[in-house]
């Protein structure tokens, strides 16, 4: 490439990040403004989590606990020492945001290189890039999950750019002449992104082990004595390697189960299994790998378009591949991108994860944002499909049909998701309601208590009221105060001890219906000095756990919850 050819390509990167830095932020201050950065309560619980680290009776990194991976957790925690970042979410938005910028980049980088090798970019492959980084950043799911503290956009951050370094590896490898010391920054890069991937979701254990098996055969096809090739290979594999024994060794000396994510009690499966009705099917696709890839395929479909124009976006993904598999071999590579499709088909069989999809039985919401693991490869496969046309195609005036009719596939499709809403926000909504409801009673009648009393609460399901409220996690005593590598509990343990006598160690306690905290205050005659009910949700009661506590939280029975504003996003009960 010459560098003429290398300085447009820094410059056009540095458009898409400015251009996507801008739809960031301005799609964060609408989702903020109308109070939906919070609604899911998997991102409330990420928040709170990174939280706890520095903010516990016992602060640590054991705060980040089990079930869910490390890393975005760690990102979180410079900005959520401040107490506005930490209650308003934006503490836990930003590195979404920021990952979401370098997935734009990434594919606008990965499309372009691709279509560049071997002599360079032209006016369609940099046309390609631009399309395909504006399918990936315009989507109106990846918008609002990016405006959230969710785990999505980080990890397709990641995953993007581990197939940027790759693809970069495999055109470089494919060039006799290129340097060695390319070949291997190339592949430890690739190395660093999917260990970062690893540490962020399980799928990208999965991606890591299926790349690491491509980079093997890679390498072994070419390098024909070549150590330092051999010992790059070596030291990438080592470097996804590590992390998944990393979280085994982990899991196996704090909670003595090396397992204890995928199989202990707050597990998908273990959830799962607490969660089902007697009696009822089980989720769809449960052991069935045909139905479990229908309900992931149609939960992408659902996070790309509605309507008609969700089978024009398979067909241009169909044509794409068939392009990479009959004429354009060198773009093999990209076919990776389709990892998330078995990975999700064995999970939704086998691992206790099902997905619900409103078109669909049960008709309901529950884990659609999954489908968006497929947007980089629609993204992509689809960016092919047009590049190919407009290659065939012999007019100037050809070629322009062909980039509006891209545009105006791009442009009805995300119309038709900002008419019906997008599907993640609806997920959140549908799945939020009454949490929303009871959080945001309790938090009014939490900010009545007396300040710098201490709470004796389960923070498993409801800690959003403590966040609304502003109520620091160290003031309050919960399930992450004692040594879980004690089996099968820790009597000696903070909460445990609390629990046996609340009155010695908290001022008030917080019992939800059915929790710890309300089992563990059946055995004592407490009085209840408030009590919010909301239907579809457990009960909760605050009692006093010491007679000369004076509180005024009698008061809060007076007020009303504030309206949340994301009934302004249309979004009906």
């Amino acid at each position: 490439m010459t560098f003429h050819a290398t300085r447009d390509w820094d410059r056009e990167t540095a458009w898409v990040a400015v251009a996507a830095s801008c739809v960031s932020i301005i799609s964060f201050l609408i989702y903020f403004k109308h109070g939906a950065v919070l609604l899911y309560g998997d991102a409330v619980a990420h928040i709170n989590i990174a939280r706890r680290v520095f903010d516990s009776q016992t602060p640590g990194p054991l705060q980040l606990g089990t079930v869910w991976l490390p890393l975005p957790h760690v990102l979180m925690i410079p900005f959520l020492f401040s107490t506005a970042a930490w209650r308003s979410g934006l503490g836990g938005s930003i590195p979404s945001m920021i990952a979401y910028v370098a997935g734009a980049v990434g594919i606008f980088r990965l499309v372009r290189g691709a279509l560049a090798f071997p002599s360079g970019p032209d006016a369609a492959a940099r046309l390609a890039g631009w399309f395909a980084a504006l399918v990936y950043a315009a989507n109106p799911n990846l918008l609002y999950l990016q405006s959230t503290a969710m785990t999505e956009p980080l990890y397709l951050a990641l995953f993007v750019w581990a197939m940027v370094f790759f693809s970069e590896f495999t055109q470089r490898v494919a060039r006799a002449a290129e340097r060695r010391p390319s070949l291997v920054r190339s592949l430890m890069k690739c190395g660093i992104c999917l260990a970062g991937a690893e540490l962020t979701r399980y799928d990208g254990w999965f991606a890591a082990a299926v790349m690491g098996a491509a980079a093997f055969v890679v390498v072994f096809r070419v390098a024909h004595g070549n150590s330092d090739l051999r010992s790059a290979l070596i030291m990438f594999l080592l470097l996804v390697a590590v992390v998944p024994v990393f979280w085994l060794a982990y899991n196996a000396i704090i909670y003595r189960n090396p397992l204890e994510f995928a199989n202990g009690p707050y597990s998908a499966r273990a959830i799962e299994q607490r969660s089902a009705r007697p009696g009822a099917p089980p989720h769809p696709g449960s052991h069935d790998l045909y139905g479990a890839g229908k309900y992931f395929f149609k939960s992408a479909e659902l996070n790309l378009a509605e309507g008609n124009c969700q089978k024009v976006w398979i067909l241009a993904a169909l044509v794409g591949i068939l392009v990479v598999l009959t004429v354009s071999r060198r773009l093999a590579p990209l076919l990776l991108l389709w990892l998330p499709l078995p990975f999700y088909m064995l999970s939704i069989a086998y691992s206790g994860v099902p997905i619900f999809i409103p078109v669909w039985w049960p008709f309901s919401y529950y884990n659609v944002r999954y489908g968006l693991q497929l947007l980089p490869a629609f993204t992509v496969f689809s960016a092919l499909f047009f590049y190919a046309l407009g290659t065939f195609a012999r007019s100037k005036p050809a070629r322009i049909i062909i980039a509006a009719a891209a545009l105006i596939l791009l442009a009805g499709s995300y119309i038709s998701i900002w008419r019906a809403q997008p599907v993640c926000l609806r997920e959140a909504w549908v799945n939020s309601r009454t949490r929303l409801a009871l959080e945001s009673e309790l938090a009014v009648k939490l900010r009545d208590l007396p300040p710098d009393t201490t709470l004796l609460m389960y923070l498993g399901d409801h800690v959003g009221a403590l966040q609304q409220a502003g109520i620091p996690l160290r003031r309050v005593i919960n399930e992450g105060n004692h040594r879980t590598w004690r089996r099968p509990s820790d009597p000696a343990g903070q909460w445990e001890r609390a629990l046996a006598d609340p009155g010695q160690y908290a001022d008030y306690a917080i019992a939800f219906a059915g929790d710890p905290v309300s089992m563990a205050l059946a055995k004592h005659s407490l009085p209840v000095v408030a009590q919010v009910d909301v239907p579809g949700q457990p009960q909760a009661r605050i009692y006093r756990t010491r007679p000369n506590t004076i509180s005024s939280v009698s008061r809060a029975s007076n007020h009303l919850p504030p309206r949340r504003r994301s009934d302004d996003l249309g979004l009906t009960r």
